[in-house]
């Protein structure tokens, strides 16, 4: 008989999390190997929970596994990183585009209140948590998401998400160095000006601005991609 709670995660599904929550951090250094029982021992779970998660990571895209090497982080590049912002940018176009079709009074809500959290929020490292994702980050994620929550596809969102992802690999590894050199407050703001305007040319146009600002940050410090 299961002891396990309805809706209580998995050893898999948690530690899943947590390694996924390393790789988009930069804990875990791009091309590093993931050796089973070293893992086992840094997530204190069995191996067959941890294969479960490894698995799942590499359906994702954030896990490779090679043939006689095992499972890998993926490396970084400017070419990816440079498919992937283009790659993002029309996904994301479209979402927005979609979303603001159907805005709704609750949808535009949810919005400004996404923005004004993120306005509220200390950007750099929290006090105590060298190296962890801020409060910052966790708000900017939830700002870029409710953006493109109204387009009405789940399928839309999951690709959006996954690309967010592989995005965020790249950002962290940025942010250890140095913090983005340009007003990315002002950038969100202006974002978020143009969609209540209902200026949807205007919307997408400052938005693919701003992955393609972040693209240039990082494409500039090449320490960041021969990590």
């Amino acid at each position: 008989m299961s002891t396990t709670r309805p809706g209580a995660p998995t050893n898999a599904t948690s530690v899943h999390d947590r390694i996924r929550a390393d790789l988009l951090d930069g804990h875990l250094a791009p091309g590093a190997r993931l050796p089973i029982r070293a893992l086992m021992e840094r997530y204190g779970v069995g191996q067959t929970p941890l294969r479960e998660a490894l698995n799942r990571l590499t359906a994702d895209g954030l896990v490779e596994c090679r043939d006689q090497r095992g499972f890998v982080v993926p490396g970084v590049s400017a070419a990816e990183l440079l498919e992937l912002t283009r790659t993002r940018c029309w996904l994301e176009e479209r979402a927005l585009r979609e979303s603001m079709a159907s805005a709704t009074p609750e949808w535009e809500e949810a919005l400004v209140l996404a923005h004004h959290r993120l306005a509220r929020a200390r950007r750099g490292p929290d006090p105590g948590e060298a190296g962890a994702p801020t409060e910052w980050e966790r708000r900017h994620r939830a700002f870029h998401g409710a953006l493109l929550v109204g387009c009405g596809s789940r399928w839309l969102l999951g690709f959006c998400e996954q690309l967010t992802d592989q995005h965020q690999r790249y950002r962290r590894l940025a942010a250890r160095r140095a913090l983005d050199r340009r007003d990315v407050a002002g950038e969100h703001a202006a974002i978020l000006e143009a969609v209540l305007s209902r200026n949807t040319e205007m919307a997408v146009a400052r938005l693919v601005r701003h992955y393609e600002a972040t693209m240039g940050v990082i494409l500039a410090d090449a320490e960041i991609l021969a990590t």
